[in-house]
């Protein structure tokens, strides 16, 4: 069988990849938080045809023979790139200026990081008010615990300040702080992430283990912009760019195996 058959394969298995990738990012693009993504390829093993010292008397060759089998995915990767910021009318919408991530406790009891920072006040557990994100995971705070304060308090009268402090006005109509503020942190590798489902992601081995930011003065601190939300870093000129470069490749590919094909059809005849 023909090398150029399970080259091209691969090839096209690789740029459907690619393709599903670009398919994700663009159909994201209103995400609020999401990171684009891009696939990275590398080669297969190469088979060697003819190394350097083949010659009868044992002469090194200047170069050997060696035909790559092909591609395949190498990994995936997420640009965390700082997408624009959006006002919007909402005061429970956060936005991060910075490379921190929310912390939220999610219905199996884990804690996992996101950038979208589109919240809301629910009723808590104790009868008060609790800030979580839409899907009902509640926002950490620096303890890592739920931020849920007594019913007496008026959620729209409640603020959140640059470090993330929550405040509420005082007789003279001040903010103040309460004793809460959102958790904010940071990774070593944001790369080594896994990503979940909702815009979220979980701590891996290669991510490293969060870094609170107010428990470390060698990083640098991102702020908390109310009234604000992330929008996606998905560019769509870039992506349709991306999509025809990978459109482009996966027709050469199937060419190639077209051709191949029509080599050994014609090798069939030679007997005929």
């Amino acid at each position: 069988m023909m090398r150029a058959l399970w080259t091209a394969a691969s090839g096209m298995t690789s740029q459907q990849t690619n393709v599903d990738v670009i398919a994700n990012n663009l159909s994201n693009i209103n995400t609020i938080g999401f990171k684009s993504e891009t696939a990275q390829f590398k080669t297969l093993l190469y088979q060697t045809i003819q190394s350097k010292t083949t010659s009868a008397n044992g002469e090194t060759k200047p170069v050997g023979a060696q035909v790559g089998l092909g591609t395949r995915n190498a990994s995936i990767t997420t640009d965390f790139t700082q997408g624009s910021l959006t006002q919007t009318d909402s005061t429970t919408d956060f936005a991060i200026d910075g490379k921190g991530f929310f912390a939220l406790q999610n219905l199996d009891g884990e804690t996992v990081y996101t950038r979208d920072g589109s919240f809301n006040w629910a009723i808590g557990n104790n009868g008060g008010v609790m800030l979580c994100n839409s899907q009902g995971y509640p926002v950490l705070d620096t303890y890592g615990m739920s931020i849920e304060l007594d019913e007496g308090y008026n959620t729209s009268l409640i603020t959140i300040d640059a470090d993330g402090n929550v405040c509420y006005p005082d007789e003279l109509n001040n903010p103040q702080p309460i004793g809460y503020q959102i958790g904010l942190v940071q990774f070593s590798n944001p790369g080594g992430l896994e990503k979940s489902s909702g815009s979220t992601y979980k701590i891996t081995d290669a991510s490293g283990e969060p870094i609170m930011e107010i428990d470390d003065d060698n990083i640098q601190k991102s702020k908390i912009r109310q009234g604000y939300v992330e929008a996606s870093n998905v560019q769509a000129v870039d992506e349709m760019v991306n999509l025809i470069v990978a459109q482009r490749a996966y027709e050469m590919n199937s060419k190639a195996i077209q051709a191949a094909d029509e080599m050994l059809s014609q090798a069939n005849q030679l007997r005929r």
